[in-house]
């Protein structure tokens, strides 16, 4: 008998979830994009950015971003917010004193949070990396002078390949030109050849770089032959965009392509493989922390509080803050290499799990 009743109430919760989920994300897409136009207008404005280009390349691509990033936060709103209003009306009490128990009753909740969940990884897997791509494009072209070039200019190691090492004392973005280059190859633990010229400029119309006053030397057991020239152009696997690599171009890029690169920087020794490896992580671990936040949310929120509504999205807010700040914290914990990207990202979800198992087993009484 009660069964029809259950299903009535899990259609009720969940569209009451989803709907506030909606709505609360328009809310907040509207007050972003506003101030967000109003601080870059005169930027579009100055460097002729057409209308078509700014909904549809920028705007396509930023609103997007700014509906994942902030997901957490929407959802535990959401969830904080209608459950109050049902808590303040005495629903919550009627249908556990109709024989729901709180476990039931969260069923619908859970179900709004997976259908959350997939849609948050459909963006970012899918639809969010070439949306970015546009929206970078457009970013380098009206919004900023240049691309940002790597952070470290001076000192600079690659390994191009297995047993190919690249050293560039400094690069100059300026003249597209490595400074004090040196390629090492090296076969069983010894150096066979060794490659130094005084700078390499990269020229575009053959790919590769053009060497001035070269020398190379090939060591064979204890003998070597040395050989010398004003000029050389040579390929190799190091092109001028690995000096101008932006640190957010990951997010444009594929779960293909991402891993691709991280292949790469990994053998490169590139410092910028942290990056890769925090967007891989977060692209998965945020979704899931609709789960998390939702049994928050719900245990918080689901008795009537003398401070009614306003008391419990405060508490939402201050939890939801700690969640976003503690993500952005734990990405320091990478670049320090106090923890590696697939712990730290995951650290909060961890964390605010166990926080929402405590809460949740308190909550029923």
């Amino acid at each position: 008998m009660k069964a029809p009743h259950v299903k009535i109430l899990d259609r009720y919760i969940t569209r009451k979830f989803l709907g506030t989920f909606i709505f609360m994300t328009l809310i907040a897409v509207a007050i972003v994009v506003i101030f967000d136009l109003s601080e870059k207008i005169d930027k579009f404005v100055k460097n002729g950015a057409t209308i078509h280009e700014i909904v549809f390349d920028y705007y396509g691509g930023f609103i997007p971003w700014i509906v994942n990033t902030f997901s957490p936060l929407l959802v535990f709103l959401s969830a904080i917010f209608f459950t109050s209003k049902m808590a303040q009306n005495s629903e919550i009490v009627a249908i556990l004193s109709g024989g729901i128990s709180f476990q039931r009753l969260m069923a619908p909740y859970m179900f709004s949070a997976a259908v959350i969940c997939a849609l948050s990884l459909l963006l970012g897997l899918y639809i969010i990396p070439p949306a970015n791509q546009k929206r970078l494009d457009f970013e380098n072209k009206y919004i900023k002078t240049q691309l940002i070039a790597a952070d470290n200019m001076r000192n600079i190691h690659y390994q191009i390949a297995p047993g190919e090492f690249v050293y560039v004392e400094q690069f100059s973005r300026w003249a597209n030109t490595a400074y004090r280059f040196t390629l090492e190859r090296i076969e069983n633990d010894r150096i066979v050849s060794k490659l130094s010229a005084e700078s390499a400029a990269w020229d575009s119309t053959f790919g590769g770089w053009r060497l001035k006053n070269w020398y190379i030397r090939d060591f064979y057991g204890d003998s070597e032959m040395v050989r010398t020239g004003k000029q050389l152009d040579t390929v190799i696997n190091l092109s001028v965009v690995d000096f101008y690599r932006r640190k957010n171009v990951v997010a444009s890029l594929s779960e293909r392509d991402l891993n691709e690169l991280i292949a790469v920087q990994k053998m490169r020794g590139d410092a910028l493989v942290q990056n890769s490896l925090i967007e891989k992580n977060t692209r998965i671990a945020t979704p899931f922390s609709a789960f998390v936040l939702t049994i928050i949310a719900v245990s918080l929120s689901s008795r009537k509080k003398r401070g009614g509504l306003g008391l419990n999205i405060g508490i939402g807010l201050l939890l939801s803050f700690i969640y976003i700040l503690f993500m952005r914290f734990s990405e320091m914990f990478v670049h320090t290499g106090m923890l590696p990207p697939v712990v730290a990202i995951w650290v909060p979800n961890i964390v605010f799990a166990v926080v929402a198992l405590i809460l949740y087993r308190i909550a029923p009484k």
